[in-house]
């Protein structure tokens, strides 16, 4: 016989509000890391402007889009914390 839902049982989503701001967080960090890179353009554009080539906008940026990206990965993996309610 088929169980009968009651208004008590929550429904099985896959994700949890947990998961949900740790999926926001992620995407703050990605953000974050694009704006490192804006920057870097010449006044004129007959002269050539070496900040274009600052750690900031090479090296720093893209690691710090890499690990939001991993972050985003990790937030939608975690699974939930088992509450003692059944």
């Amino acid at each position: 016989m088929p169980k009968k839902k009651t208004e008590k049982e929550k429904p099985d989503f896959p994700l949890q509000k947990e998961n949900y701001i740790l999926i926001i967080i992620g995407f703050v960090i990605i953000i974050i890391g694009f704006l490192l890179m804006i920057g870097g353009k010449a006044d004129n554009p007959n002269e050539f402007n070496p900040a274009i080539f600052s750690f900031r906008r090479i090296t720093l940026a893209p690691i710090i889009v890499l690990l939001g990206f991993a972050f985003e990965i990790w937030a939608i993996m975690k699974k939930p914390k088992e509450t003692g309610e059944e």
